[in-house]
């Protein structure tokens, strides 16, 4: 595994690996039987004897333990009632045995993320962890199985047994993580081809002796690393922190905005004695609040555009038959794995199929490149970002926090952060690899020579953060860090260009509107904040298109048959309402220029609006908008359809397939993508021939806390906690979810008393 940077005190002590090593057992490819045995279903009942679980009248589950390890327990229950499907496909994700369930088609998706998980290496971490964390996740594990031992009635896909080990492969919380941006394409081509194999096995170029350098590739090779699309639905979060200074009553606020999937995230409040109590959103399957807030501080990630992770061209030679990679004046020997994986067939018949895999000191080779092979270094730290994501829940105040963060693991997020004692802060990625600023590692770069591997991991201080700025917030829209305080954020000069590799973005712009100036935030008026209706893309772009119009000759049809609709762009004050024609006519042309225009745009270098207000001709933005007329006639029988008869909100079934139909009820939604800047975010399009567009993605937990004497805080989660259609919170948060109408939280023992409607422990009847 990979150094990381220092540790602080006590999370050295925390990771002695204390007590004697626990056994374990777990062959990746065979999941043992799901029924406990006697004296293993004596330790759940026994456990599940200490521990309550409070529904409140949303369903959300207050788990109350003595231990830490006893509330892990009761939550992993409370999360299987909730939606156990979930938990079982994120963590066939993240051991790489997706393809045991769904076939074949998964099977480079596995391979990718058995190069970076080894299960044998994972329970040997396991084994090394200090005592109290392999409490933890033999909790995590006996919380799911008593949850199977207790449900015969749920039939896992595949894995009918959890073992502890197995939360060491997804130990951080993000939607997409690092491993993601391999690109599966180039893998297949790779490990599907021998032929890809010999490209690179022969001895080094004309010249090189044993124990040279072979030179670099003297072409310029483009990086298959995915980096994603700019103009595909935008993914990422918004996070705002208010200071005491610029809010009415003298208290920090934090919004709290992740922009996921739908139904991604888990709700709780986890509870012990040993000083856990927080309250916030869960990856399904993980036993950490990633999102969220305790007593005294909270936290929120969005994801960051940082360099953490880079590639570099591998000289491959063959030396009597064993392969070795040039590193200097040395040939070092790659290291072999054999990866057996497994797929359903067609039949429904598992069969098998066997790899041989290489790596690297730097990471495992993912590709092959002009003959040359292709290692990927990214963070592989699973116990300690373990660590972290554990931590980071019991960080009282900001000092704790940092302390926290010098763990260095949380590597794909930047984070927002407020606390009671008045603190709040933007915090940069916390894992980025110090580099030689010779290089450019926007493209793989010479593996051969030395002077391109890493050289540590910056430190806090190196970062580009935003510490109780002058300005009284901080804000993060997966925008970069050089706006994320206003006039005092981090001067863009001062850092390597890999610190922040993206840009502004309409959110962005948007966040700067409603913040800066801003002196009487309320809890409810950072709500009213985190929904405010304005489309800051369209302020760039709709003008010329009105502009535009003007110039054509009045005998043009175009000019005739869209003189309504221009009036009524010209006139709108472009902000989103469910009632609202332009908001209608503005997204079904802005989706229909950008489509035309993205290409040009990316090689033009240029911001995509900017690009289509300045770049395209009058006819040409017209012309787009004829088209957006004719297709809202064509689907809705007037192209002067409000927004919301197009933009709805649907949850017909708790399937992780999520399906849509025009004719079953749905619940109309006024904010758009966040690709026109809107904060709230609505991800949404046709689905399966549908003519509305339904939302997937974008506003999924929403929550605003305010860190007073007690804290307060709001929330909603998209549709509704539970995914069986008759659960009655299935879908009773929907309406609410639309509105931007967001609920109490009950975080007090008394409040969550008050409003519980079940009390019970795991294994009753329910």
């Amino acid at each position: 595994m990979r150094a990381s940077s220092r540790f602080p005190l006590f999370l050295v002590l925390l990771l002695l690996p204390w007590g004697p090593a626990a056994c374990t057992s777990g062959d990746q490819g065979a999941t043992p039987d799901r029924a406990g045995g006697s004296g293993e279903v004596a330790t759940w009942e026994s456990r599940a004897e200490r521990v309550t679980i409070y529904r409140d009248e949303w369903g959300i589950p207050h788990i109350y333990g003595p231990t830490d390890a006893d509330a892990v327990f009761g939550l992993m229950y409370a999360q299987a009632e909730d939606d156990f499907p979930r938990i079982e496909r994120n963590f066939l994700v993240s051991q790489g045995r997706l393809a045991e369930a769904e076939g074949e088609s998964a099977l480079w998706q596995d391979l990718r993320m058995q190069l970076f998980i080894d299960p044998e290496e994972m329970q040997a971490i396991y084994a090394e962890s200090p005592v109290w964390l392999r409490d933890l996740m033999d909790a995590w594990a006996d919380g799911l199985n008593f949850f199977l031992h207790t449900h015969p009635e749920v039939e896992p896909q595949v894995l009918t047994r959890f073992e502890p080990w197995m939360a060491l492969t997804f130990s951080e919380g993000s939607i997409g993580g690092d491993i993601e941006r391999v690109n599966l394409r180039q893998l297949e081509a790779f490990y599907g081809d021998p032929e890809a194999h010999r490209i690179a096995q022969g001895p080094p170029s004309a010249g090189t002796q044993p124990g040279q350098v072979a030179p670099a590739a003297p072409t310029r090779v483009a990086s298959a690393l995915l980096v994603p699309d700019p103009e595909l639905e935008p993914t990422g979060s918004n996070g705002f922190a208010i200071a005491p200074e610029n809010t009415r009553d003298g208290n920090a606020l934090l919004l709290i905005n992740p922009h996921t999937s739908f139904y991604f995230r888990h709700e709780a409040h986890v509870v012990s004695e040993e000083g856990l109590n927080v309250y916030g959103a869960l990856t399904w399957g993980q036993f950490f609040v990633y999102q969220g807030f305790n007593a005294t501080a909270g936290w929120m990630h969005t994801s960051s555009s940082v360099d953490n992770i880079d590639e570099f061209l591998e000289t491959v030679v063959n030396r009597d038959g064993a392969l070795h990679y040039v590193f200097g004046d040395e040939e070092r020997p790659l290291r072999a794995r054999d990866v057996t994986l497994r797929y359903r067939n067609d039949d429904g018949v598992l069969e098998s199929r066997t790899f041989t895999t290489w790596r690297t000191h730097r990471g495992p080779v993912v590709r092959a490149a002009d003959g040359r092979w292709v290692s990927v270094a990214l963070m592989e730290e699973p116990m300690r970002a373990l660590v972290q994501s554990w931590s980071r829940t019991k960080a009282a105040n900001l000092a704790e926090y940092l302390e926290v963060m010098e763990t260095h693991t949380n590597s794909s997020n930047n984070t927002l952060f407020a606390d009671a004692e008045g603190n709040i802060a933007y915090l940069h990625s916390n894992f980025i690899p110090v580099r030689d600023p010779r290089f450019d590692y926007g493209d793989p770069v010479d593996g051969s020579d030395p002077a391109t591997d890493w050289q540590g991991i910056h430190t806090l201080n190196e970062s580009p953060n935003a510490i109780n700025p002058g300005t009284g917030f901080a804000y993060c829209t997966n925008n970069w860090a050089y706006s994320s305080a206003g006039r005092d954020s981090p001067n863009r000069a001062d850092f390597p260009a890999y610190m922040d590799t993206g840009s502004e973005n309409p959110r962005g712009i948007h966040a700067l509107r409603v913040l800066d100036g801003q002196r009487d935030f309320t809890l409810e008026g950072l709500r009213d904040a985190a929904y405010s209706p304005d489309l800051p893309a369209f302020d760039v772009m709709v003008p010329p298109l009105v502009a535009g119009w003007e110039t054509l000759e009045e005998g043009d049809a175009d000019r005739s048959r869209t003189a309504e609709a221009i009036q009524l762009l010209g006139a709108w004050d472009r902000r989103w309402s469910v009632s609202s024609v332009p908001t209608t006519l503005a997204v079904f042309w802005g989706t229909e220029i950008l489509s035309r225009t993205q290409a040009e745009a990316r090689s033009a270098g240029m911001d995509i609006y900017d690009y289509v207000a300045t770049r395209t001709t009058p006819g040409e933005r017209i012309d787009a908008l004829v088209a957006a007329m004719d297709r809202l006639e064509d689907e809705f029988g007037d192209w002067r359809t409000p927004w919301g008869e197009v933009n709805r909100f649907q949850r017909l079934s708790g399937d992780i397939a999520l399906r849509f139909d025009d004719e079953a009820h749905s619940i109309p939604v006024g904010f758009t993508s966040a690709r026109w800047g809107s904060l709230a975010s609505f991800g949404a399009a046709p689905r399966n021939g549908t003519h509305r567009w339904y939302g997937t993605s974008g506003n999924s937990f929403v929550a605003v806390v305010e860190f007073g004497d007690r804290v307060r805080a709001l929330a909603v989660t998209a549709g509704g906690l539970h995914r069986d259609p008759d659960s009655p919170h299935f879908n009773d948060q929907a309406e609410r979810y639309a509105a931007g109408d967001l609920r109490p939280i009950h975080f007090h023992r008394e409040d969550v008393e008050a409003a519980a409607q079940t009390i019970y422990r795991p294994g009753d009847a329910r």
